[in-house]
């Protein structure tokens, strides 16, 4: 039975129960609502930026040269010499990147990441394949630096190997909530652990390189290091272009200062090429002074799948410091900052995807801004993806590696070639040019070996998601054109068009919602037809109220007495036979709009929804559905009095 009360209840929209939690509950969680103008006390400077847009970059110090040694180990404690080496090319690109991205943050103040470069100077096909690339590294990223933190931790404390993703998801929690605080609470929340963790380790590299020093470059390990394997394989160029492969995973993130440039206060370029030169300068010392240091003690990886597994930095410290106090501060500090260097994709994905959807090439629900002046919606789809990868791979950081550095090289590359376009157009700019030209060779072919050494083990996935996030992007574009195609209006509005539509009431009983709706009908139009379905064959009681409580009243005022039709449902079904008499009218009326009102009870609770039938959403659903242009629905809320 089609009832205008119980059947056509409406819940309350998400917002309203998400805002009917305590108020003070909220601001705890994710800090007061922010006015719009208040959007200038959210900037930062280069110390709150480096935690912001650093932390990734950084806390590849952790995993990159150790990711780069496990492929070493089948030489033995010769393949430790060949990690200096590796390091050194890496460092080289590195500072290559680093000039060119400099460049990169002036020609773009207002956020010069790789997909606004490559759009503007290469074509919109280059900067889908950087938006793709960049979207892919930004979620392994977030899934790779939770699931690192979580296995050191794991490495630490191996009673809690059961619990591996409950603790990742853990993780990806806390730091949707901290990040959901909006840029200014996000950098000072991790401006400790990301100095800390800075710190100690530049104080095991000090402490370290005098030790070389003082012993004549034959140190001592305070505490004994595992013993290192014999070797079961010979050095081939294959073999050190797959270690430089991994060890680029230590390159990851760099990028994100040039894509953050409009979250730093001004001088906006000044503070972002501050925050840059800093955390390159400090991956640079960590990585270069960790590498010496692996060679001058004979610190060998250890398998991560067999048993005494032991982190790289772990046993570095160790071999320096000594199994003290400093010992654990710092592999805590390590702990931390890998579990949180997920932050570095919290703050350049949402940027990301509000450029892109700027352009049409994602929903626009990626522009619209949170109670913290965020792109929330950026932020939601970014921990749903991480969430699925953590899922899918059971958060172990080994199964995510291989898919790593294609999407970050890839985009490094195409921002600077787009770059050398950039500054060809100006003319005079050769120097720029060169610095921008030498990146995009460099970068390039480190993502061509990259992609060829890591192809088989799982390259292949994100190689195949690039193509995919491309097809899907241009699709959204598509759309946006055929709507703004469609509904575009070159002339004046046209007077001959505006007729009086007509109205159709679905009704059940004459109730005060049904008063409400035909009142408010009565006042559009004078064609008003109001549906009734009728179950069965004896007459229902509205058919016996309608001369007496609808008809009567209205003819006595002289006012137009509105048609009803009873519809017979023999099979008991109510919404197609309504559906069915919309379609009708609008196919026997030549030009006249039809409106539908649709009656809804409102309550004010989330479980009274659970008291009452859902006919009205599916009716507006179906009449989507199966409607055209000149079919309108309009709601007609009834709001029931708290008790």
């Amino acid at each position: 039975m089609l009832s205008a009360a119980p059947d056509f209840p409406t819940p309350r929209p998400l917002g309203q129960t998400f805002m009917a939690l305590p108020g003070n509950l909220l601001n705890l969680l994710f800090g007061r609502p922010l006015a719009t103008s208040e959007e200038r006390a959210e900037h930062i400077g280069p110390l709150a930026g480096i935690p912001i847009f650093g932390l990734d970059a950084l806390s590849s110090a952790a995993y990159g040269p150790e990711a780069a040694l496990t492929l070493l180990i089948p030489l033995g404690l010769v393949g430790v010499h060949y990690i200096v080496p590796v390091i050194a090319a890496i460092l080289g690109l590195l500072f290559i990147v680093y000039f060119s991205y400099r460049q990169t943050i002036e020609a773009y103040p207002h956020g010069g990441g790789s997909y606004t470069v490559a759009s503007e100077n290469l074509g919109k096909g280059a900067g889908l394949l950087a938006a793709a690339a960049l979207m892919i590294d930004y979620t392994l990223t977030a899934a790779v630096g939770i699931s690192a933190g979580v296995g050191a931790l794991i490495s630490a404390m191996p009673s809690l190997q059961p619990h591996t993703l409950q603790l990742c998801l853990a993780v990806l929690a806390i730091l949707t909530i901290v990040n959901m605080r909006g840029v200014h609470d996000t950098g000072v929340v991790f401006m400790i652990p990301t100095y800390l963790f800075t710190g100690t380790l530049l104080i095991v590299i000090v402490a370290g390189i005098w030790q070389v020093i003082s012993s004549g470059g034959h140190p001592h390990p305070v505490t004994a290091l595992p013993a290192v394997p014999s070797a079961t394989a010979m050095v081939s160029l294959w073999l050190l272009l797959k270690v430089f492969s991994s060890g680029c995973t230590a390159m990851t993130g760099v990028e994100a200062v040039s894509n953050g440039v409009m979250a730093f206060r001004d001088d906006t370029r000044k503070n972002a090429k501050i925050t840059l030169t800093i955390i390159i300068f400090l991956l640079a010392v960590l990585l270069g002074g960790i590498a010496f240091l692996c060679r001058a003690y004979g610190v060998a990886a250890t398998n991560p799948d067999g048993p005494g597994y032991e982190s790289v930095l772990s046993m570095l410290t160790r071999a320096v410091m000594g199994h003290g106090a400093f010992y654990y501060i710092t592999i805590g500090s390590v702990l931390l900052v890998l579990a949180l260097s997920a932050n570095t994709a919290f703050a350049d994905f949402p940027r990301l995807t509000r450029a892109i959807a700027l352009d049409d090439y994602m929903p626009h629900v990626f522009l619209l801004r949170g109670r913290r002046l965020l792109y929330s919606w950026g932020i939601y789809v970014l921990v749903g993806l991480t969430a699925i990868l953590l899922i899918v791979f059971g958060g172990v950081t080994d199964r995510l590696i291989p898919l790593f550095a294609i999407g970050a090289f890839l985009a490094f590359t195409l921002s600077q070639a787009g770059m050398v376009m950039h500054w060809k157009r100006q003319g005079k700019a050769r120097l720029k040019m060169f610095v921008n030209g030498l990146g995009a060779v460099a970068t390039g072919i480190t993502t061509v070996v990259v992609l060829v050494a890591k192809f088989a083990d799982g390259a292949w996935i994100t190689a195949l998601l690039v193509v995919l996030m491309i097809v899907l992007m241009r699709s959204v574009k598509r759309h946006y054109v055929g709507v703004d195609r469609e509904t575009a209006l070159d002339r004046p509005i046209a007077p001959a068009q505006i007729t009086e539509p007509i109205v159709i009431l679905p009704i059940d009983s004459w109730n005060r919602i049904t008063e409400k709706a035909l009142s408010f009908a009565l006042g559009m139009t004078n064609d008003i037809r109001c549906v009734h379905v009728q179950i069965g064959d004896e007459p229902d009681k509205i058919c016996e109220e309608w001369e007496r409580d609808v008809a009567a009243p209205l003819r006595a005022a002289g006012k137009c007495v509105p048609q009803l039709e009873v519809l017979k449902s023999p099979y008991r079904y109510i919404l197609t036979p309504i559906v069915d008499y919309v379609l009708k009218v609008e196919q026997e009326s030549s030009f006249h709009k039809v409106c539908v009102m649709v009656p809804e009870l409102v309550v004010h609770h989330w479980w009274e929804n659970l008291l009452h039938n859902r006919r009205a959403d599916l009716l507006k659903v179906l009449l989507l559905l199966r409607g055209n242009k000149r079919i309108v629905v309009l709601n007609i809320p009834w709001y029931l009095e708290r008790d």
